[in-house]
């Protein structure tokens, strides 16, 4: 289906564009208090190592400008500001940037900057960061193209994009397990420990919907970046995705 179209995916839900902002804000707001509790439920805590490890691959440096989109909750600015790097946290919902702001207040982290953005439309100006980076939110995005293209405008030339976002793993056996465990299971435990079971199973529908890593990195390309890669975890059940603009 196209980005482009009148249509967009909700889930295994075809929905007109210009609603799934508002359903994809309700469900991240229904969930913010509780999404990183869930985080840790639904991965078994894998997804602490795939966020240290994608941000070993940012490699963030002092000084640098790093926008952090999608950045809810904190979790990956929290990382990169270990480095010195200055990181503007943004997110569509400021729901979960609240979370953000409370979680880096109570551990003494005051040097981020936290600003309500659309991915699609951001408002800093042309070549202005070092750095973009977005883990498990570009899914959730209306148009995908059209946030490929903001990152691509807001980044300096020599700028880095990087992406971590779930895919379709590829391991044997593997697929089968974490689909039966993802559909049935993952709903039930977002009833148990957030009380809303409608908005994970979004969640694990939105991952099924996303493009696979090959389609993917070929938008990362059409949107202007170079030399992009694809490094895929257990198999493609999670990916980096990297590109530069030159």
């Amino acid at each position: 289906m196209s980005e482009t179209s009148d249509t967009v995916s909700f889930g295994y839900e075809d929905v007109a564009s210009h609603e799934k902002e508002a359903r994809v804000g309700a469900v991240f707001s229904s969930v913010a208090r509780k999404y990183d509790v869930m985080n840790d439920a639904m991965s078994a805590g894998m997804h602490r190592l795939w966020k240290d490890k994608f941000v070993r691959r940012v490699k963030p440096r002092a000084h640098e400008q790093i926008l952090d989109m999608a950045g809810g909750t904190g979790d990956i600015a929290f990382r990169m500001e270990q480095a010195g790097a200055r990181i503007t946290v943004s997110d569509i919902n400021q729901d979960m940037l609240d979370v953000g702001i409370e979680r880096a207040m109570e551990q003494g982290i005051d040097g981020l900057v936290w600003s309500r953005q659309n991915a699609e439309e951001l408002s800093f100006p042309d070549r202005f960061f070092d750095a973009y980076t977005i883990a498990f939110g570009i899914r959730n995005v209306t148009h995908i193209d059209k946030a490929l293209a903001e990152a691509h405008r807001v980044l300096k030339f020599g700028g880095r994009f990087f992406c971590l976002e779930f895919s379709t793993t590829e391991w044997p056996g593997f697929k089968e397990v974490y689909d039966t465990y993802s559909h049935k299971l993952v709903p039930r435990i977002g009833q148990m420990i957030a009380g809303d079971a409608e908005s994970y199973r979004y969640l694990i529908e939105s991952i099924r919907r996303f493009p696979p890593m090959p389609e993917f990195e070929r938008m990362i390309r059409d949107a202007g970046f170079r030399h992009t890669k694809v490094e895929p975890i257990m198999g493609g059940l999670v990916a980096i995705h990297s590109g530069w603009k030159v």
